[in-house]
């Protein structure tokens, strides 16, 4: 919003013309000292429309001077109060003047003006900071977080104008019920990981301005990507969102974000950024960090491939931190590193790695050292990890020379169950194996249906010392083990027979997972929740 601000004449003073002379006015554009006090006359304040067609505030945050007392207004050094007036018709417009001490137009040369809203009558002479208030959730304390001004511009004579703009930045978020929810209603909503500059709050309590829609005036700062930004109180649980990129919060910008608020956290559906005043603004990049940590369980929750990859670097340094997905993830042009090593249980991941039965697609990786390197989801999954309820689609693993290739894990000392892989797993030499190259811990309920190449190839793995149950595999030539020393249960299906004996048999063996097999429309099983 930008205020129009117009500084003429007064009209209806009494002129001493026998003062001076003809000559005396028309020298250096002098005025008569004393006569002409500065006026204004406030205009052209645009109304803004609040999401949703929310009233309006009756306030500059909404185009409206009612409520402003006072201004500041400065020329040269000297500072004065001006009093507003609002007109009574139209409270968009309105006078500001100054009774008892005026400043005064000395000449018709232009001056420099400035002038601010709201003013610390302790001491006029300096604007303040910007230092809004913590609670916004009652209107006067969102209203009252506003600050204007005009710094430093050139006013004529004959068509004197200020334009104000604002020195905060206006953020609204719109809510939807997303998973798990129906309703929004009831939520409070909080902006947070805020700068204490100039002693400004770390968290803001939004103002409910209308159905699902809210809003917060901040000082300008730029809160850092990875923290959270948006914090949503609902049904007993807190949701955030995390930005993916820095959020700069400029003075004088409104910052609308639709969010979902999900039962595992919140989504961003959209951004759009623009003037105050604009009645639309531009379309945002939906920054969106992609993941909710919850750092009291460990666990990142994942719904796009910047998440996981934010999960993959985090766990690089940390082996046990979970991961749950809430959405299908494609990581094409994604850089994916391996995670844990999968020479010892110990060095193994030992989280929790929940796919929910959604689907990572377009995982490639390539290798090409003479020295051996592997390729696979996971290096190694520990002897307390779990991998469970995860589909891995149209893998494309090639190591070029010497390594091992598996599609979830290279070796597994953990967990996985209810599994499947498909795609391209080849090696120039080494074990390839369509669940994990070498499984010492326990695979159960497993598919793999694709091709292998290498020197050890096995459908479910190369070499197995644990034990494997009701997995599956299509036929393409190897066997579902090549080297068994454990527990091995794995079935064959043939090229074009039906996968639902393979439905049939994983299913029994899934007695306490959530998720569970069904023939998908290609053929082949996909997950789906219990009910």
């Amino acid at each position: 919003m930008r205020h129009r601000l117009f500084i003429p004449a007064a009209t209806a003073l009494l002129i001493a013309l026998t003062a001076c002379t003809q000559d005396e006015l028309a020298d250096d554009n002098r005025l008569p000292e004393g006569e002409y006090p500065v006026v204004i006359r406030a205009t052209g304040l645009s109304v803004e429309a609040t999401p949703q067609a929310a009233p309006s505030t009756r306030a500059t945050v909404d185009g409206d001077w009612q409520g402003v007392q006072t201004v500041a207004l400065k020329m040269g050094d000297a500072v004065k109060e001006y009093t507003v007036t609002p007109n009574s018709a139209d409270n968009t417009k309105a006078t500001l003047s100054c009774e008892n001490d005026p400043h005064y137009w000395t000449s018709r040369d232009p001056i420099t003006v400035s002038a601010w809203w709201p003013l610390d009558k302790a001491d006029i002479t300096r604007m303040p900071a910007v230092k809004v208030a913590e609670d916004q959730s009652k209107l006067a304390a969102f209203q009252g977080s506003d600050f204007i001004s005009a710094e430093n511009q050139t006013v004529t004579f004959s068509d004197p104008k200020l334009t104000f703009t604002h020195r905060t930045a206006r953020v609204a978020i719109e809510l939807k019920p997303g998973t798990g929810f129906t309703s929004v209603d009831g939520a409070t909503v909080s902006l947070v990981s805020l700068s204490t500059d100039n002693e400004n709050p770390t968290a803001i309590k939004t103002y409910h301005a209308s159905g699902n829609s809210y809003e917060a005036l901040t000082a300008p700062q730029t809160v850092a990507k990875g923290e959270p930004f948006i914090r949503v109180e609902l049904s007993g649980g807190n949701f955030y969102f995390r930005p993916q990129n820095d959020v700069v919060l400029e003075a004088g910008n409104r910052y609308t974000y639709t969010v979902k608020v999900n039962a595992t956290g919140l989504t961003l559906a959209g951004c759009e950024i623009g003037k105050w005043d604009d009645g639309g603004g531009e379309e945002g990049a939906a920054e969106d960090l992609g993941y909710n940590n919850d750092t009291t369980t460990k666990t990142y929750t994942v719904y796009n491939a910047d998440g996981l990859m934010a999960w993959n670097e985090a766990v690089q340094s940390d082996l046990t931190i979970n991961c749950t997905l809430t959405a299908d993830i494609d990581l094409t042009g994604k850089n994916w590193t391996l995670i844990g090593n999968g020479t010892t249980s110990e060095s193994g991941y030992q989280g929790t790695f929940d796919g929910q039965g959604h689907r990572i697609t377009g995982l490639a990786i390539t290798t090409d050292n003479p020295r051996g390197e592997s390729a696979a989801l996971f290096g190694g999954i520990g002897g307390n990890g779990e991998v469970k309820n995860l589909q891995l689609v149209d893998v494309d693993f090639n190591v070029i020379q010497y390594g091992v290739a598996g599609g979830i894990a290279v070796s597994n000392y953990g967990t996985l169950t209810a599994c499947s892989v498909t795609g391209t797993i080849a090696t120039a030499s080494g074990s390839v194996g369509g669940i994990a190259a070498n499984n010492v811990g326990t695979i159960t309920a497993c598919w793999f249906n694709g091709t292998l190449a290498g020197s050890i190839p096995g459908n479910i793995a190369s070499t197995n010392l644990g034990t494997i149950n009701a997995c599956y595999y299509g036929k393409n030539g190897y066997k579902g083990v090549m080297n068994n020393y454990g527990t091995t249960d794995t079935n064959e299906i043939y090229s074009g027979a039906s996968w639902q004996p393979a439905v049939y048999g994983m299913n029994p063996a899934l007695t306490g997972n959530d998720y569970q097999w069904v023939l998908g429309p290609d053929d082949l099983p996909v997950l789906q929740k219990k009910p």
